[in-house]
């Protein structure tokens, strides 16, 4: 029997307890059989925070295709709201499927889950069944850590910068050893995957992307190493053909390097401006030497004469 790496078992390892439920109700066919029950499509809704929020187009097709043929195999997790109503907490492409082929009710398994089980379950069984990419990775861990501190996402993120800059000693240690940032590295440390630290200087970034490298993530239509390049440049008209190029014809990284170096090379008019002016800070330095080398000042004297002279005849 072939035993599974670790990595290849993204935020189970730590999280037992809502790794043991998601399983419970996903993958051993006896106790999904017992657990599941029937109800109308049109008293399940989606999860306002559903970390995955793009799903390939093919990919769901495909799906619609067996849940049209076959019915829903796998019965979705949901949890209990008022009025009959029922959020779903894994299982969103099967009940979009289930919505396109017109059922009238699909099978589920209810479970009572506070906002951050649902959350962490959410987040699991995304990166089980189709790995969420870092952006939507990045979006759902905000959203956990903002639940378990019961604060804004927007708020998390300075705190998390506050860690950061009292860690490297930037700032006076106020935050680190507080409840609030015991959460946080709590949540990190249970997750099991990233620390705090490699969450703030590699996945925090992302979300000062450009939108239309953002959503071009979000798609899945490129890899986040070559949306971070391509983000370098700043025109807007330049960035987004790279960006299409980049996607409809599947470059490298190395393409992708290549091609913003080449749009960040100033142009032969903007080349000539910087070389004078670099010249002239190199001139403002060095006017002491060049008064007192009296070969050096001639020589001055007559770049100078031709410069003036260029400019007398426009």
């Amino acid at each position: 029997m072939t035993q599974t790496r670790k990595k290849e078992q993204p935020y189970t390892s730590k999280l037992r307890g809502v790794a043991a439920l998601l399983e419970s109700t996903t993958t051993d066919e006896t106790i999904t059989t017992k657990a599941a029950e029937f109800v109308p499509l049109d008293k399940v809704q989606k999860a306002n925070s559903q970390p995955r929020r793009y799903f390939d187009p093919l990919k769901q097709e495909q799906l619609e295709t067996s849940v049209s043929q076959h019915g829903i195999l796998e019965p979705l997790l949901v949890r209990p709201l008022e009025f009959d109503k029922y959020e779903i907490v894994a299982g969103e492409r099967r009940y979009l499927a289930a919505k396109a082929v017109g059922l009238s009710e699909i099978p589920v398994v209810i479970k009572e889950l506070t906002d951050t089980e649902a959350m962490q379950i959410a987040l699991i069984e995304n990166l089980q069944r189709a790995e969420l990419n870092p952006l939507e990775e990045t979006e759902g861990i905000l959203q956990l850590l903002s639940i378990e501190t019961e604060i804004d996402p927007d708020e998390v993120i300075l705190l998390l910068y506050r860690m950061q800059n009292e860690s490297k000693g930037k700032v006076t240690q106020n935050v680190l050893g507080n409840e609030m940032a015991k959460k946080i590295i709590g949540l990190f440390d249970s997750l099991g995957k990233l620390s705090w630290e490699s969450f703030v200087s590699s996945r925090l970034p992302l979300l000062k992307l450009p939108q239309d490298i953002l959503l071009a993530l979000r798609q899945g239509k490129i890899e986040y190493t070559k949306a971070k390049t391509i983000a370098r440049i700043k025109d807007e008209t330049v960035r987004g053909e790279l960006l299409s190029e980049a996607i409809s014809q599947s470059l490298s990284l190395s393409q992708i390097r290549e091609r913003v170096k080449v749009s960040q090379s100033p142009s032969p008019k903007e080349e000539v401006l910087t070389r004078l002016d670099n010249t002239y800070k190199q001139v403002k330095k060095s006017k002491k030497l060049l008064l007192e080398n009296p070969q050096k000042r001639k020589k001055l004297e007559s770049l100078l004469a031709q410069i003036e002279k260029l400019f007398d005849n426009q």
